[in-house]
């Protein structure tokens, strides 16, 4: 039973200043780092995904923009994985499953951003998948949204999204827990 960690679209277009800013970005990332130190540590296998959008139209993430670029924060070591995506999931026309498979991954740890959108995709593909998955809860954000005129915040936004997939898809938990479940 081999565990992998994925780190979903930590870009810089999701931070202060860039196109698509999230609540909580920068929190976020300094959890997933601590996620990537520990599998880093163990040696467990580890990947990075990177979504660039196609076309000419794309709203943030542009291939050879700066805020296409994985934040330093998480920037992958030498040699480490990146996956290039253009969907929300982080599964579909990539090669993911089939090198998790490769390694013998069955369970996946994910963390990452949009909460509402690529790590709810992947999250949900990852257990169709059959593969045993867990979401680092304080590693992710969300941005707002609007429902009609109001303005749903995004720290709101967050757990609902985390909440209906810890009820019955996936296990949701703070990255310490995640952690903690390596040493004891």
């Amino acid at each position: 039973m081999a565990r992998g960690l994925v780190v979903i679209d930590i870009q810089k277009d999701y931070f202060p200043g860039g196109r698509m800013e999230l609540v909580g970005a920068e929190a976020a990332s300094r959890r997933a780092r601590v996620l990537l130190d520990a599998f880093r540590s163990s040696g467990e296998p580890l990947f990075h995904v990177q979504h660039l959008f196609e076309g000419d139209d794309a709203p943030f993430f542009a291939p050879g923009t700066e805020g296409a670029e994985i934040h330093p924060e998480v920037a992958p070591a030498e040699g480490e994985r990146v996956i290039v995506k253009h969907r929300p999931n982080a599964f579909m026309d990539t090669p993911l499953e089939a090198e998790l498979r490769d390694l013998g991954v069955d369970e996946v740890v994910l963390c990452g951003m949009m909460t509402s959108m690529c790590v709810d995709a992947s999250a949900r593909a990852a257990a169709d998948l059959g593969l045993r998955t867990t979401i680092a809860a304080d590693a992710c954000a969300a941005p707002d949204l609007r429902s009609g005129d109001e303005l749903i915040p995004g720290a709101t936004v967050h757990k609902a999204f985390l909440s209906a997939l810890g009820s019955l898809v996936v296990d949701v938990r703070d990255t310490d827990a995640v952690v903690a479940r390596d040493a004891g």
